[in-house]
Protein backbone atom coordinates (compact mmCIF):
# COMPACT_ATOMS: atom_id res chain seq x y z
CA UNK A 1 0.00 0.00 0.00
CA UNK A 2 1.52 3.29 -1.01
CA UNK A 3 1.55 6.11 0.95
CA UNK A 4 -0.03 9.34 -0.08
CA UNK A 5 3.25 12.06 0.44
CA UNK A 6 2.75 14.51 3.02
CA UNK A 7 4.52 17.45 3.05
CA UNK A 8 6.43 18.60 6.58
CA UNK A 9 4.99 21.60 8.18
CA UNK A 10 6.32 23.75 11.26
CA UNK A 11 5.56 22.39 13.97
CA UNK A 12 3.70 25.61 15.68
CA UNK A 13 0.78 25.01 13.09
CA UNK A 14 0.63 21.73 13.87
CA UNK A 15 -1.74 22.22 17.07
CA UNK A 16 -5.16 23.64 16.21
CA UNK A 17 -6.33 22.03 13.08
CA UNK A 18 -8.98 20.03 12.22
CA UNK A 19 -10.55 17.82 10.05
CA UNK A 20 -14.88 17.23 10.70
CA UNK A 21 -16.55 15.26 8.11
CA UNK A 22 -20.04 14.86 7.21
CA UNK A 23 -22.04 12.05 5.40
CA UNK A 24 -24.98 11.56 3.40
CA UNK A 25 -27.47 11.48 6.20
CA UNK A 26 -25.76 14.46 7.39
CA UNK A 27 -26.20 17.09 5.03
CA UNK A 28 -29.94 15.08 3.52
CA UNK A 29 -31.55 18.89 4.16
CA UNK A 30 -30.48 22.71 4.53
CA UNK A 31 -32.03 21.74 8.39
CA UNK A 32 -29.56 19.38 8.33
CA UNK A 33 -26.99 21.50 7.19
CA UNK A 34 -27.25 23.96 10.02
CA UNK A 35 -27.30 21.59 12.56
CA UNK A 36 -23.53 20.92 10.96
CA UNK A 37 -22.76 24.11 10.56
CA UNK A 38 -23.56 24.71 14.62
CA UNK A 39 -20.87 21.46 15.33
CA UNK A 40 -18.12 23.20 12.63
CA UNK A 41 -18.97 26.76 14.75
CA UNK A 42 -18.30 24.61 18.12
CA UNK A 43 -14.69 23.91 16.74
CA UNK A 44 -14.07 26.94 15.67
CA UNK A 45 -14.68 28.75 18.62
CA UNK A 46 -12.73 26.11 20.66
CA UNK A 47 -9.88 27.40 18.88
CA UNK A 48 -9.05 25.34 15.96
CA UNK A 49 -8.54 25.88 11.85
CA UNK A 50 -10.96 23.58 10.48
CA UNK A 51 -11.18 21.60 7.41
CA UNK A 52 -14.75 20.15 6.43
CA UNK A 53 -15.54 17.54 4.36
CA UNK A 54 -18.65 16.67 2.71
CA UNK A 55 -20.94 14.47 0.98
CA UNK A 56 -23.55 14.52 -1.42
CA UNK A 57 -26.71 15.03 0.03
CA UNK A 58 -28.45 12.12 1.09
CA UNK A 59 -29.71 9.70 -2.26
CA UNK A 60 -28.55 12.33 -4.85
CA UNK A 61 -25.47 10.02 -5.43
CA UNK A 62 -28.01 7.16 -6.24
CA UNK A 63 -30.12 9.56 -8.17
CA UNK A 64 -26.97 10.91 -10.49
CA UNK A 65 -25.66 7.03 -10.93
CA UNK A 66 -29.60 6.27 -12.25
CA UNK A 67 -29.06 8.85 -14.25
CA UNK A 68 -25.86 7.61 -15.68
CA UNK A 69 -27.32 4.47 -16.44
CA UNK A 70 -30.35 6.12 -18.04
CA UNK A 71 -28.36 7.72 -20.30
CA UNK A 72 -26.66 4.85 -21.91
CA UNK A 73 -26.36 1.11 -20.62
CA UNK A 74 -22.31 1.17 -21.49
CA UNK A 75 -21.63 4.95 -20.39
CA UNK A 76 -18.04 6.71 -20.50
CA UNK A 77 -16.66 6.55 -16.75
CA UNK A 78 -15.20 9.61 -16.87
CA UNK A 79 -18.50 11.37 -17.66
CA UNK A 80 -19.86 9.20 -14.89
CA UNK A 81 -17.38 10.48 -12.84
CA UNK A 82 -18.19 14.56 -13.90
CA UNK A 83 -21.64 13.64 -13.21
CA UNK A 84 -21.86 12.11 -9.98
CA UNK A 85 -19.03 14.24 -8.68
CA UNK A 86 -21.58 17.24 -8.62
CA UNK A 87 -23.53 15.88 -5.58
CA UNK A 88 -21.24 17.31 -3.65
CA UNK A 89 -20.31 20.58 -5.00
CA UNK A 90 -23.61 21.12 -4.37
CA UNK A 91 -23.34 20.41 -0.79
CA UNK A 92 -20.38 22.38 -0.08
CA UNK A 93 -21.42 24.82 -1.56
CA UNK A 94 -24.64 25.03 0.49
CA UNK A 95 -22.81 24.18 3.54
CA UNK A 96 -20.52 27.78 3.23
CA UNK A 97 -23.47 29.87 2.30
CA UNK A 98 -24.96 28.44 5.99
CA UNK A 99 -21.82 29.04 7.69
CA UNK A 100 -21.30 32.61 6.00
CA UNK A 101 -24.89 33.40 7.18
CA UNK A 102 -23.79 32.73 10.94
CA UNK A 103 -20.86 35.21 10.74
CA UNK A 104 -18.39 32.26 9.94
CA UNK A 105 -16.01 33.19 7.35
CA UNK A 106 -15.85 30.16 4.72
CA UNK A 107 -15.15 28.78 1.24
CA UNK A 108 -15.71 25.77 -0.69
CA UNK A 109 -13.32 23.76 -2.21
CA UNK A 110 -13.72 21.19 -5.00
CA UNK A 111 -11.49 18.44 -4.99
CA UNK A 112 -9.75 19.85 -8.39
CA UNK A 113 -9.39 23.48 -6.79
CA UNK A 114 -6.89 21.80 -4.04
CA UNK A 115 -5.76 19.74 -5.91
CA UNK A 116 -5.83 16.23 -4.65
CA UNK A 117 -4.46 14.62 -7.29
CA UNK A 118 -5.00 10.62 -8.07
CA UNK A 119 -5.10 7.76 -10.58
CA UNK A 120 -7.17 7.64 -13.44
CA UNK A 121 -9.12 4.66 -12.15
CA UNK A 122 -12.54 6.21 -12.94
CA UNK A 123 -14.97 5.81 -10.64
CA UNK A 124 -12.72 4.26 -7.87
CA UNK A 125 -9.52 6.34 -8.26
CA UNK A 126 -6.84 6.52 -5.79
CA UNK A 127 -5.22 9.36 -4.04
CA UNK A 128 -1.96 10.02 -5.14
CA UNK A 129 -0.76 13.66 -3.65
CA UNK A 130 -2.63 16.81 -1.88
CA UNK A 131 -1.14 20.17 -1.76
CA UNK A 132 -2.66 22.08 1.28
CA UNK A 133 -1.26 25.44 0.70
CA UNK A 134 -4.62 26.73 -0.40
CA UNK A 135 -5.81 25.41 2.46
CA UNK A 136 -3.68 26.46 4.91
CA UNK A 137 -3.96 30.34 3.37
CA UNK A 138 -7.53 30.57 3.82
CA UNK A 139 -6.74 29.31 7.34
CA UNK A 140 -4.27 32.47 7.94
CA UNK A 141 -7.62 34.47 6.73
CA UNK A 142 -9.75 32.80 9.19
CA UNK A 143 -11.80 30.86 6.74
CA UNK A 144 -13.51 27.68 7.07
CA UNK A 145 -12.40 25.21 4.30
CA UNK A 146 -15.60 23.58 3.37
CA UNK A 147 -14.32 20.73 0.69
CA UNK A 148 -15.85 18.38 -1.40
CA UNK A 149 -15.30 14.96 -0.82
CA UNK A 150 -15.00 11.95 -3.15
CA UNK A 151 -13.56 13.54 -5.81
CA UNK A 152 -10.37 14.99 -7.46
CA UNK A 153 -8.26 15.31 -10.44
CA UNK A 154 -5.89 13.42 -12.65
CA UNK A 155 -2.91 15.39 -12.94
CA UNK A 156 -2.15 14.31 -16.68
CA UNK A 157 -5.49 14.45 -18.49
CA UNK A 158 -7.18 17.17 -16.09
CA UNK A 159 -10.47 15.06 -15.58
CA UNK A 160 -12.12 14.71 -12.62
CA UNK A 161 -12.68 11.93 -11.11
CA UNK A 162 -14.02 9.84 -7.90
CA UNK A 163 -12.63 7.63 -5.04
CA UNK A 164 -15.73 5.31 -4.93
CA UNK A 165 -18.62 4.89 -3.26
CA UNK A 166 -18.04 6.34 0.71
CA UNK A 167 -14.65 7.95 -0.67
CA UNK A 168 -15.38 11.07 0.84
CA UNK A 169 -13.86 9.25 4.56
CA UNK A 170 -10.79 8.81 2.48
CA UNK A 171 -10.70 12.22 1.26
CA UNK A 172 -10.84 13.72 5.28
CA UNK A 173 -8.68 11.32 6.37
CA UNK A 174 -6.01 11.89 3.34
CA UNK A 175 -6.53 15.85 4.19
CA UNK A 176 -5.86 15.49 7.72
CA UNK A 177 -2.94 13.85 7.28
CA UNK A 178 -1.46 16.40 4.82
CA UNK A 179 -2.64 19.35 7.06
CA UNK A 180 -1.03 17.23 10.01
CA UNK A 181 -4.16 17.82 11.22
CA UNK A 182 -4.68 16.92 15.61
CA UNK A 183 -7.48 14.44 14.52
CA UNK A 184 -9.96 13.43 11.92
CA UNK A 185 -13.59 13.57 13.14
CA UNK A 186 -16.20 11.44 10.79
CA UNK A 187 -19.61 12.05 11.33
CA UNK A 188 -22.33 9.77 11.26
CA UNK A 189 -25.62 8.33 11.46
CA UNK A 190 -24.48 6.62 14.43
CA UNK A 191 -22.43 7.72 17.69
CA UNK A 192 -19.71 5.38 17.15
CA UNK A 193 -18.50 1.81 16.24
CA UNK A 194 -20.20 -1.30 17.95
CA UNK A 195 -19.37 -4.74 18.88
CA UNK A 196 -21.99 -5.50 16.26
CA UNK A 197 -25.31 -4.90 14.37
CA UNK A 198 -27.36 -3.14 17.39
CA UNK A 199 -30.35 -4.47 15.05
CA UNK A 200 -29.47 -7.59 15.54
CA UNK A 201 -28.38 -7.53 18.81
CA UNK A 202 -30.08 -4.92 20.73
CA UNK A 203 -27.70 -5.72 23.37
CA UNK A 204 -24.28 -4.38 21.43
CA UNK A 205 -21.94 -1.67 23.03
CA UNK A 206 -20.22 1.22 21.75
CA UNK A 207 -16.88 0.51 21.32
CA UNK A 208 -14.57 3.49 23.64
CA UNK A 209 -11.71 2.54 21.30
CA UNK A 210 -11.02 0.44 17.90
CA UNK A 211 -7.12 -0.19 16.79
CA UNK A 212 -6.68 0.44 13.33
CA UNK A 213 -6.26 -3.42 12.00
CA UNK A 214 -9.01 -4.25 13.58
CA UNK A 215 -11.50 -1.15 12.04
CA UNK A 216 -9.71 -2.51 9.09
CA UNK A 217 -11.10 -6.21 9.09
CA UNK A 218 -14.55 -4.69 10.45
CA UNK A 219 -14.61 -2.59 7.05
CA UNK A 220 -13.65 -5.07 4.63
CA UNK A 221 -15.85 -8.03 6.29
CA UNK A 222 -19.21 -6.10 6.25
CA UNK A 223 -19.04 -2.85 9.11
CA UNK A 224 -20.38 -0.24 6.82
CA UNK A 225 -19.35 3.16 9.33
CA UNK A 226 -16.05 3.74 7.47
CA UNK A 227 -14.60 3.14 4.17
CA UNK A 228 -11.80 -0.05 3.50
CA UNK A 229 -9.30 2.84 2.09
CA UNK A 230 -9.86 5.48 4.89
CA UNK A 231 -8.81 3.13 7.72
CA UNK A 232 -5.86 1.92 5.47
CA UNK A 233 -4.56 5.99 5.18
CA UNK A 234 -5.47 6.87 8.99
CA UNK A 235 -3.17 3.29 9.79
CA UNK A 236 -0.71 4.33 7.42
CA UNK A 237 -0.50 7.88 8.50
CA UNK A 238 -1.06 7.68 11.83
CA UNK A 239 -4.13 9.83 11.61
CA UNK A 240 -6.28 10.04 15.17
CA UNK A 241 -9.64 9.38 14.17
CA UNK A 242 -13.02 9.95 15.85
CA UNK A 243 -16.24 7.98 14.84
CA UNK A 244 -19.00 10.19 16.17
CA UNK A 245 -22.31 11.17 15.58
CA UNK A 246 -23.94 14.21 13.63
CA UNK A 247 -26.93 14.35 15.38
CA UNK A 248 -25.95 14.96 18.76
CA UNK A 249 -26.40 18.23 20.61
CA UNK A 250 -23.97 20.05 18.87
CA UNK A 251 -23.49 22.09 22.05
CA UNK A 252 -22.85 19.08 23.96
CA UNK A 253 -21.53 16.08 21.62
CA UNK A 254 -20.98 12.76 22.91
CA UNK A 255 -17.32 11.39 22.41
CA UNK A 256 -17.71 8.14 19.97
CA UNK A 257 -15.38 5.91 19.28
CA UNK A 258 -11.34 6.01 18.37
CA UNK A 259 -9.68 4.58 15.96
CA UNK A 260 -6.09 3.99 16.64
CA UNK A 261 -2.49 2.31 17.33
CA UNK A 262 -2.74 -1.10 19.42
CA UNK A 263 -0.45 1.20 22.46
CA UNK A 264 -2.83 3.42 22.92
CA UNK A 265 -5.24 0.78 23.93
CA UNK A 266 -4.39 -0.42 27.92
CA UNK A 267 -6.29 -3.66 27.95
CA UNK A 268 -7.63 -5.40 24.75
CA UNK A 269 -10.44 -7.87 24.90
CA UNK A 270 -10.03 -11.18 22.64
CA UNK A 271 -12.67 -10.80 20.52
CA UNK A 272 -13.58 -6.87 19.92
CA UNK A 273 -16.23 -7.44 17.28
CA UNK A 274 -18.67 -9.64 15.06
CA UNK A 275 -19.14 -8.46 11.54
CA UNK A 276 -21.26 -10.09 9.13
CA UNK A 277 -21.94 -9.48 5.20
CA UNK A 278 -24.14 -10.34 2.77
CA UNK A 279 -22.57 -9.48 -0.36
CA UNK A 280 -21.27 -13.16 -0.54
CA UNK A 281 -21.85 -16.01 -3.76
CA UNK A 282 -20.45 -18.94 -3.42
CA UNK A 283 -19.08 -20.95 -6.65
CA UNK A 284 -17.82 -24.68 -6.53
CA UNK A 285 -16.11 -26.56 -9.47
CA UNK A 286 -16.49 -30.22 -8.79
CA UNK A 287 -13.94 -32.70 -10.66
CA UNK A 288 -10.91 -30.41 -11.61
CA UNK A 289 -7.88 -31.92 -12.56
CA UNK A 290 -5.45 -32.00 -9.55
CA UNK A 291 -2.20 -30.73 -11.91
CA UNK A 292 0.23 -27.48 -11.65
CA UNK A 293 -1.27 -24.56 -13.85
CA UNK A 294 -5.19 -25.00 -12.65
CA UNK A 295 -4.99 -22.74 -9.75
CA UNK A 296 -3.89 -19.74 -12.41
CA UNK A 297 -6.45 -21.12 -15.02
CA UNK A 298 -9.16 -20.24 -12.68
CA UNK A 299 -8.06 -17.55 -10.56
CA UNK A 300 -6.13 -15.42 -13.24
CA UNK A 301 -9.07 -14.63 -15.72
CA UNK A 302 -10.92 -13.31 -12.47
CA UNK A 303 -8.44 -11.14 -11.21
CA UNK A 304 -7.88 -9.49 -15.00
CA UNK A 305 -12.10 -9.22 -14.78
CA UNK A 306 -10.92 -7.20 -11.34
CA UNK A 307 -13.66 -9.80 -9.28
CA UNK A 308 -12.51 -10.31 -6.18
CA UNK A 309 -12.01 -13.82 -4.75
CA UNK A 310 -12.06 -14.04 -0.83
CA UNK A 311 -12.93 -17.58 1.34
CA UNK A 312 -11.02 -20.44 -0.87
CA UNK A 313 -11.12 -24.40 -0.05
CA UNK A 314 -9.70 -27.26 -1.79
CA UNK A 315 -10.44 -30.97 -1.22
CA UNK A 316 -8.52 -33.51 -2.78
CA UNK A 317 -10.26 -36.66 -3.97
CA UNK A 318 -9.35 -40.24 -2.85
CA UNK A 319 -7.41 -41.15 -6.31
CA UNK A 320 -5.55 -37.93 -5.97
CA UNK A 321 -6.57 -36.67 -9.71
CA UNK A 322 -9.19 -34.40 -9.07
CA UNK A 323 -10.16 -31.92 -6.57
CA UNK A 324 -13.10 -29.76 -5.60
CA UNK A 325 -12.98 -26.54 -5.38
CA UNK A 326 -15.14 -24.07 -3.33
CA UNK A 327 -14.09 -19.95 -3.63
CA UNK A 328 -16.81 -16.31 -2.67
CA UNK A 329 -17.17 -13.87 -4.81
CA UNK A 330 -18.69 -10.82 -4.39
CA UNK A 331 -22.66 -11.31 -5.09
CA UNK A 332 -22.68 -8.24 -7.76
CA UNK A 333 -20.26 -10.37 -9.52
CA UNK A 334 -21.62 -13.88 -9.42
CA UNK A 335 -23.34 -14.35 -13.04
CA UNK A 336 -19.94 -12.80 -14.38
CA UNK A 337 -17.72 -15.03 -12.03
CA UNK A 338 -20.20 -17.71 -13.82
CA UNK A 339 -19.63 -16.56 -17.00
CA UNK A 340 -16.07 -16.19 -17.00
CA UNK A 341 -15.31 -19.79 -15.92
CA UNK A 342 -18.07 -21.58 -18.07
CA UNK A 343 -16.26 -19.82 -20.92
CA UNK A 344 -12.77 -21.19 -19.98
CA UNK A 345 -14.49 -24.89 -18.77
CA UNK A 346 -11.71 -26.33 -21.69
CA UNK A 347 -8.75 -24.83 -20.31
CA UNK A 348 -9.53 -25.78 -16.43
CA UNK A 349 -10.73 -29.23 -17.39
CA UNK A 350 -13.49 -29.29 -14.38
CA UNK A 351 -16.40 -31.45 -14.27
CA UNK A 352 -19.21 -29.31 -12.74
CA UNK A 353 -19.74 -26.20 -11.39
CA UNK A 354 -22.57 -25.06 -9.21
CA UNK A 355 -23.04 -21.65 -7.21
CA UNK A 356 -25.44 -20.37 -4.30
CA UNK A 357 -26.04 -16.68 -3.68
CA UNK A 358 -27.77 -17.38 -0.38
CA UNK A 359 -25.23 -17.48 1.86
CA UNK A 360 -23.94 -14.64 4.20
CA UNK A 361 -19.69 -14.59 6.11
CA UNK A 362 -19.69 -13.79 9.64
CA UNK A 363 -16.70 -12.60 10.94
CA UNK A 364 -15.26 -12.10 14.74
CA UNK A 365 -12.62 -9.69 14.91
CA UNK A 366 -9.87 -8.93 17.84
CA UNK A 367 -6.07 -8.62 17.68
CA UNK A 368 -6.49 -10.47 21.25
CA UNK A 369 -6.89 -13.57 19.34
CA UNK A 370 -2.72 -13.11 18.78
CA UNK A 371 -1.49 -14.41 22.41
CA UNK A 372 -4.96 -16.46 22.61
CA UNK A 373 -5.24 -20.24 21.42
CA UNK A 374 -8.52 -21.84 20.98
CA UNK A 375 -10.38 -18.60 19.84
CA UNK A 376 -12.04 -20.00 16.07
CA UNK A 377 -12.14 -23.41 17.72
CA UNK A 378 -15.18 -22.39 19.93
CA UNK A 379 -17.20 -20.82 17.61
CA UNK A 380 -17.26 -23.68 15.48
CA UNK A 381 -18.42 -25.97 18.22
CA UNK A 382 -21.51 -23.26 19.24
CA UNK A 383 -22.14 -22.74 15.95
CA UNK A 384 -22.45 -26.91 15.69
CA UNK A 385 -24.60 -26.40 18.39
CA UNK A 386 -26.89 -24.30 17.23
CA UNK A 387 -27.23 -26.32 13.97
CA UNK A 388 -25.51 -23.84 11.71
CA UNK A 389 -23.54 -25.90 8.85
CA UNK A 390 -20.09 -23.83 7.83
CA UNK A 391 -19.47 -24.01 4.30
CA UNK A 392 -16.16 -22.64 4.45
CA UNK A 393 -13.90 -21.23 6.49
CA UNK A 394 -10.76 -18.44 6.61
CA UNK A 395 -8.53 -17.30 9.45
CA UNK A 396 -5.79 -13.99 9.64
CA UNK A 397 -3.98 -13.44 12.57
CA UNK A 398 -6.63 -10.99 14.04
CA UNK A 399 -9.92 -12.53 12.67
CA UNK A 400 -11.81 -15.67 11.30
CA UNK A 401 -14.71 -15.49 8.90
CA UNK A 402 -17.26 -18.63 8.18
CA UNK A 403 -19.66 -18.62 5.96
CA UNK A 404 -23.02 -19.88 6.28
CA UNK A 405 -26.53 -20.39 5.14
CA UNK A 406 -27.93 -16.70 5.16
CA UNK A 407 -30.91 -17.86 7.18
CA UNK A 408 -28.54 -18.38 10.02
CA UNK A 409 -26.79 -14.68 9.90
CA UNK A 410 -29.01 -13.47 13.08
CA UNK A 411 -28.49 -17.15 15.05
CA UNK A 412 -24.88 -16.95 14.30
CA UNK A 413 -24.26 -13.42 14.93
CA UNK A 414 -26.18 -13.33 18.40
CA UNK A 415 -24.23 -16.69 19.42
CA UNK A 416 -21.05 -15.21 18.91
CA UNK A 417 -21.72 -12.16 20.37
CA UNK A 418 -22.79 -13.95 23.54
CA UNK A 419 -19.49 -16.60 23.07
CA UNK A 420 -16.97 -13.69 23.41
CA UNK A 421 -19.17 -11.64 26.29
CA UNK A 422 -19.36 -8.76 24.22
CA UNK A 423 -22.87 -8.57 25.68
CA UNK A 424 -21.21 -7.77 28.89
CA UNK A 425 -18.74 -5.17 27.07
Amino acid sequence: MRAIPVAPLKQSALMTRLVMKFGGTSVANIERIRNVARHVQREVAAGYDVAVVVSAMSGKTNELVGWCKEGAALYDNREYDAVVASGEQVTSGLLAIVLQDMGLKARSWQGWQIPIRTSDAHGSARIESIDPAGLVAGFARGEVAVIAGFQGIHAQSGRLTTLGRGGSDTSAVAIAAALHADRCDIYTDVDGVYTTDPRIVPKAKRLDRVVFEEMLEMASLGSKVLQVRSVEVAMVHKVKTFVRSSFDDPSDPKPGTLICDEEDIVEQQVVTGIAYSKDEAQITLRGVADKPGVAAAIFVPLAEANINVDMIIQVVSDDARTTDLTFTVPSAEYERARAILEAGREAIGYAGLTGATDVVKVSAIGIGMRSHAGVAARAFKALADKGINIRAITTSEIKFSVLIDAEYTELAVRTLHTLYGLDKA
